[in-house]
């Protein structure tokens, strides 16, 4: 596993991290022995950045990293949560340094730890980033020593370049994948101009990218990818990517064919995501310690070729980008 840079923070973490969603809530039914093995099978394999949030599973992801960390004991994973969605509404106004240290201090507990190595704002309304005093109020919560760095998820590219106008903002996270290419455009250059570190999210569209799915596959009625198809729940980009599910489908199949060797699709979408030297980490989901061998085995991949590159943009142009690319 090799490791990158993780901006200005003076760590390295695997290009390969853990991202702990699925094991926490609205990916169906999850097995906490399970989920444990998966956590134990990513370490195992050099993963050390784990990416959660205090609202995955109204904390029981961050609680089950806790437990495997304490289980292992040694040098700890990096591991970054978001806070501000335990927020009753989405409204900037509610981004008070009240709020937000109340929400540190939850996952402080939750974590079993003295200081969050990294805090994000997760997903706040676009309204979040014109309001300097939000930032400050995450400089103070440094100062305290209650988190050591904070950063961004974004859902718009737009957020994030605004983003990077807050000098002490570390990292972006953004979604970035076969079927969601425009951060390449502008983002890419600016966050290594100001050296900030950038994850990857979502980096299998919800699993479209592994071509497992047919237009008949079913989910649980607690899977985001059933209920929040259209946006019902929260912004339908984090589900497929915002791809219409059928134009996903057929977008995959023309990929399959560019896979080759006896890889999965699954690696060599995550090995795409690796070819871009702007990305820190992307940080694939993981339920079973099955998943969690694959999405580090993807990392030892040998670089895909200009030849392949190329086709993945032309499927990108024609058949996804016009669904996605000026919405996010």
């Amino acid at each position: 596993m090799r490791s990158r840079e993780f901006g200005r923070t003076g760590r390295q973490v695997s290009e390969i991290g853990f991202g702990a969603w699925a094991i926490g809530a609205s990916w169906g039914h999850v097995d906490d022995a399970e989920a444990l093995a998966a956590l134990h099978e990513a370490l195992d394999r050099g993963v050390t950045f784990i990416d959660t949030a205090d609202v995955y599973g109204d904390g029981h992801s961050e609680r089950l990293i806790a437990r495997v960390v304490k289980e292992r004991g040694g040098t700890p994973p990096f591991i970054a949560t978001k806070a501000g969605r335990r927020l009753p509404t989405q409204d900037a106004a509610g981004y008070t340094l009240a709020n937000l240290t109340g929400f540190v201090d939850r996952s402080l507990t939750n974590l079993g730890v003295e200081a969050l190595d990294l805090v994000q704002l997760h997903c706040p309304s676009t309204d979040v980033y014109y309001r300097p005093e939000v930032f400050d109020a995450l400089d103070t919560l440094v100062k305290q020593g209650k988190i050591r760095n904070y950063g961004v998820s974004v859902e718009r590219v737009e957020e994030a370049l605004k983003a990077l106008d807050y000098p002490n903002i570390v990292s972006i996270q953004i979604i970035f994948n076969i079927f969601r290419q425009r951060p390449i455009e502008h983002l890419f250059d600016l966050a290594r101009a100001k050296n900030t570190a950038l994850i990857a999210r979502v980096p299998l569209a919800s699993g479209l990218l592994s071509g497992k799915f047919k237009a008949d596959t079913k989910f649980e009625d607690t899977d985001h990818r059933q209920f929040n198809r259209h946006g019902e729940a929260f912004d339908v980009g984090e589900t497929f990517s915002g791809v219409p599910y059928d134009k996903g489908l057929a977008a995959v199949e023309r990929i399959r064919p560019l896979v080759g060797g006896d890889t999965t699709m699954a690696k060599f979408a995550l090995r795409w995501i690796l070819m871009f030297d702007a990305i820190t980490v992307a940080i694939p989901g993981a339920r079973n310690p099955a998943q969690a061998r694959s999405n580090a085995e993807a990392a030892e991949l040998p670089a895909l070729s200009s030849d392949v590159m190329a086709e993945l943009k032309a499927i990108y142009d024609q058949d996804i980008k016009p669904y996605v690319h000026q919405r996010w």
